[in-house]
């Protein structure tokens, strides 16, 4: 057990977290913010009830449930894998160390994409590399009309979107199993492929710290300069969008230039890039042309 808090009669809420505090204060940016969250758990409170009721004493018990929280947060562990889920757009998903825990700037990339379908009108789908089917799941719960495709190499995410998507209803989705366009038919079409893959460079230090050291290096890793997977995925939509068809990706915060230039070399139009809440270029968006269509698919079948 963590030094400083003996499990005995009388301990009280604000002595715990901030012991708790001290006690994660080398292991997490946000220290503090852990310990509220992991107390309000065991309590089955929200953050508020921990501060209008700092004295209440807890049983031991619930000492007990809660130092055994805050070893394994100490340890590394994330909050979201400790729970078992993760807040996403206004949502509760499911989440396992099978998959990329979701992040609040990915919800730009399901801003874009629903700004481009119809609320009354059907369209299709393609979420690539899904993990928990935050993406697919959230774009199909509110487009109801649309049909949406998740496929991922991991049977494991597979399993995991899967529940979620019967979690939140949603019905007008199928997963397929498969690297990338591996998974899909020769002759599907697509008026939207999205994605955020794996982005982060082999060598990048920061695979080793924080709650990334325990999240699936298949989500995470994307080649020695971080760009392999959108090579494969950009030069592959070409072929299973439809006319004026969009690609939407997802990718590092310094790599909104590098992927401008990849999808200009193979002729996509409108390139466009998207900064997040930080002011961080977080997705680039491009559109796919008849014209060029005409000739790519006239070279891919050389």
């Amino acid at each position: 057990m963590f030094t400083g808090l003996s499990i005995a009669n009388g301990i009280t809420v604000a002595t715990a977290i901030s012991t708790a505090t001290e006690r994660l204060r080398r292991s997490s940016e946000t220290a503090r913010l852990d310990a509220e969250l992991l107390l309000a758990r065991v309590l089955n409170r929200d953050r508020s009830y921990l501060r209008a009721w700092p004295q209440k004493k807890l049983s031991l018990d619930e000492q007990k449930r809660f130092h055994a929280l805050v070893e394994q947060r100490h340890n590394g562990i994330p909050i979201a894998y400790l729970f078992g889920e993760k807040e996403f757009w206004s949502r509760t998903f499911e989440v396992s160390p099978d998959v990329l825990i979701p992040r609040p700037e990915t919800e730009l990339l399901v801003e874009l994409a629903l700004a481009t379908l119809p609320m009354s009108g059907t369209a299709d789908v393609l979420d690539l590399g899904t993990g928990s089917g935050a993406i697919a799941v959230s774009i199909a719960a509110e487009r109801p009309l649309a049909r949406v495709t998740a496929t991922d190499l991991s049977s494991g995410a597979l399993n995991i979107a899967r529940k979620n998507a019967v979690r939140h209803g949603v019905r007008n989705i199928r997963f397929r199993l498969g690297d990338w366009f591996d998974a899909i038919a020769c002759d599907e079409r697509f008026d939207l492929i999205i994605s955020n893959p794996p982005y982060v460079a082999d060598d990048d230090p920061h695979l080793n710290r924080g709650d990334v050291r325990l999240e699936p290096r298949l989500a995470l890793k994307g080649g020695r300069d971080g760009l392999d997977m959108f090579r494969i995925i950009a030069r592959e939509a070409r072929y299973y969008l439809k006319p004026h068809g969009r690609l939407m990706l997802e990718h590092g915060f310094d790599q909104a230039e590098a992927l401008t230039n990849l999808l200009s070399e193979l002729d996509y139009a409108d390139i466009s890039r998207h900064a997040d809440l930080q002011g961080h270029f977080r997705v680039t968006t491009a559109r796919w042309e008849p014209s060029s269509r005409s000739f790519s698919e006239q070279t891919h079948a050389q």
